[in-house]
This record gives structure tokens, sequence and C-alpha cells, in this order.
């Protein structure tokens, strides 16, 4: 039998390899690039007791509860629902876009045929992608789909993904329809929570176990190598029975079908002497320039005393994923496209030759999971996994 190596510690490769650890009962060697664990779900406590999650927010959102039975394995969750405003024409504006959205944007007066038709048109249904809203054959319903599409989701998207809403798939923009009533929570999904004691100590509770070693601040591209005639893996030398991969797969192959496209973030961190800033915790800013949200950590830390006279709003700036740019060298979202999404055919081709690579995560696997979908995915590659070693025994 040859090494099992994980690659890198986000929610896929720690899930994968604490199971493969604990009920394969097989050793793990779990290689991290960066200098923690966790990738983009990391946080960690500032000298003033804010819990900062450093790669933007990340909230635990599901309909299925043994995603959350499965977390509290590794730490305590605590019930929260996410909480946000969009600032628009000068205003904040309940986000997600609901029925009092549309008071604050077109008046309440002239909401008033604009609700009823609305209830009408979608009855029984709770959200609704803002494109249903911009083709509804319904002249009154289709002017207000395209107010919030050019004052939101079109400039939104501009800076988030570079690109114009035309050009990329529409599932992305569809991850925040509009809520057909006044529900203030940002994604209506039955189960809301976050960590007490953040992400990270979930990841090293996942991560200790005797089976399973981490090393840090290693670059696996740099050990393993593929040779194309006996379609073999090693590490070191040494022969590879299984790898899984987490990070961008066209660096997995040397960018042998040209670099897929991904979006990094440069989030600047600004203090001040208050005991609040931001009037929710998340705040979007679909028509500033350069920038699209910023948060208020201190608003989401479990058992922080609120009226500490200090707080912190961390801003995000999107930019494109550039390995050789300090700003912009963590790769954040999958930027899919047709081209994207075809070339990225090309690399997965690439991957099954082998026959002894996992691919798990929104870099590996080029998607835009949710949290949920990445958790419960994982678990469900793990069976794969599982039955791809008892064969081999």
């Amino acid at each position: 039998m040859g090494r099992i190596i994980v690659v890198g510690t986000g929610f896929s490769g720690s899930i994968l390899a604490r199971r493969i650890a604990e009920e394969c009962n097989r050793r793990v060697e779990v290689i991290e690039k960066r200098s923690h664990i966790g990738g983009n779900m990391y946080d960690e406590y500032d000298e003033n007791g804010i819990l900062i999650q450093k790669y933007g927010p990340h909230f635990l959102n599901t309909n299925k509860y043994f995603i959350i039975e499965f977390l509290e394995k590794y730490g305590e969750l605590f019930p929260h629902s996410t909480k946000l405003l969009s600032y628009i024409d000068e205003r904040y504006v309940q986000l997600p876009f609901n029925f009092r959205t549309l008071q604050q944007l077109v008046g309440a007066k002239k909401s008033e045929s604009l609700l009823r038709k609305l209830r009408e048109k979608f009855n029984g249904r709770d959200r609704v992608p803002i494109f249903e809203l911009v083709e509804s054959d319904d002249s009154e319903i289709r002017d207000y789909g395209n107010l919030l599409f050019e004052k939101a989701y079109r400039t939104y998207t501009a800076k988030q993904w570079g690109l114009e809403p035309e050009e990329i798939d529409k599932s992305v923009l569809e991850r925040v329809p509009m809520a057909m009533n006044y529900d203030e929570r940002y994604l209506n999904k039955d189960f809301q929570y976050l960590p007490k004691k953040g992400f990270t100590e979930i990841f090293k509770n996942m991560l200790d176990h005797p089976n399973i070693n981490v090393s840090l601040n290693t670059d696996a591209l740099l050990h393993i190598k593929f040779d194309e005639d006996s379609k073999s893996i090693t590490y070191d030398g040494d022969k590879v029975e299984l790898l899984v991969f987490t990070g961008a797969i066209d660096e997995l192959f040397g960018l042998k079908y040209g670099r897929l496209p991904y979006r990094s973030l440069d989030i600047k961190y600004k203090y001040e002497n208050k005991k609040s800033i931001l009037p929710e915790e998340i705040v979007s800013y679909p028509q500033a320039k350069g920038y699209t949200r910023s948060t208020e950590y201190k608003k989401i830390t479990y058992g922080l005393d609120q009226n500490i006279p200090v707080s912190m709003i961390a801003t995000e700036y999107p930019l494109e994923y550039d390995p050789a740019n300090p700003q912009a060298n963590i790769p954040y979202y999958p930027v899919l496209t047709e081209d994207s999404q075809r070339r990225y055919k090309m690399y997965l081709g690439e991957s099954e030759k082998y026959g002894n690579i996992i691919l798990c995560g929104r870099l590996a696997e080029f998607k835009y999971y949710n949290m949920d979908i990445c958790i419960e995915h994982a678990l469900e590659k793990f069976e794969e996994i599982r039955n791809r070693l008892e064969e081999q025994k």
C-alpha cells in the first residue's frame, strides 16, 4: 500500500482526512500550503477578544440537521441567523431584498399594488430569483425587477466577479433571491448556527487523531509527481495510493490547459474607538467603488461584551486571483462561465486518467459550494473513498 495524501485543510480536506483515519484506520498525511489549518474558514481572536474570520464572513445555514450534529462532534455551536443590510442610493435597505426593501425603494403608497401582484404571482413561494421578476409578463413586477437588477445585482456582480451579469452562470446570481415576505434572514434555511469558539477550533479537533499528520507551510505541488506512462503518482518519490486534492485543479496539472479564473479578496481592516460602527453585522455596498461589503465581527463574536469601547470593520475588495500578487494570491470563488467550465472538464479528464485522485471542494471541482453543501458533499465523497480502499485490500 502507498501513501494517502490529503491536500488542503478546509472542510473538504479535513473531513475526508478524519474519516479515512478514523473509519478506515489508515495513516493520512495532510498537506497545507498556508501557516494555519482551516483554509478560508480560518479565524482568530484579536487583542480585544473579537473573533475575526480572516478570509471573510462564513455562516452555517442548512435544512439538514445531520450536518449540525456532525459539526457538534468537534465544537459547540450556537443558533445565529445572519442579518444584513444593503446601502443603496445613500440609505440602508433590507437584505435579502424582501417586501420591506420594496417599500423602502419605491415608497409605501406605490408598493401596495406591487405587493398584491407579487403575492398572487408567486403564491406559496418563499423566495424568488431576481431573473423571474425581470422576465415577468407583468410590467409592474418587471419594472421593479429591473430596478433591483440595475441598482444592486449588476453593480455588485461587476465588482465581485469582474464580469457583467450576462457573462456569468445564472446559478451564481440566484444564490440570494428576493423574499416574498418580510423575512430578514439572509438565507431561508431551517438551521442557522455559528461555532462558539470559532471555526478554527472545529478544524483543530477534527484533525486531532493519531492517524493524521499535518504538515503546514508545505506546497504539495512541489512534492507530487505524475508519471503519464504508468499513470502513477508519487510524493517525494514514494508511491501514492490515494491523492485527495482540494486545491485549484489547474495548478495541480501545471496549468496545462491554461489558468482557470478564480476571484480573490483584498480585505482591509479598520478599528475605531466606538461600541458599534455598522447598523448591522454585515452591510453590502453594490454602488460603492471598488469594494462590496463590510463585516463588523464584534457583533457575531459569541459571549463578547458589546459595550467594550472598540470595534472593527473588515471591508472586501474583490480582485482577480493572481498567485504573484500578495493582495490577491488566495483563490476564493471559481468564476463560472461557458469557457471556464469547458476548460475545467479538460482538467477533470486529466485527473480521471490516474484512477486514484479524489477531487473535492470549490477549487478542485470548480463549483460554488455553500458551506452546508461542501460538508455534505465531503461526507458523500468519503463513501466513494471507503469503497475504493476496501477494493484495494
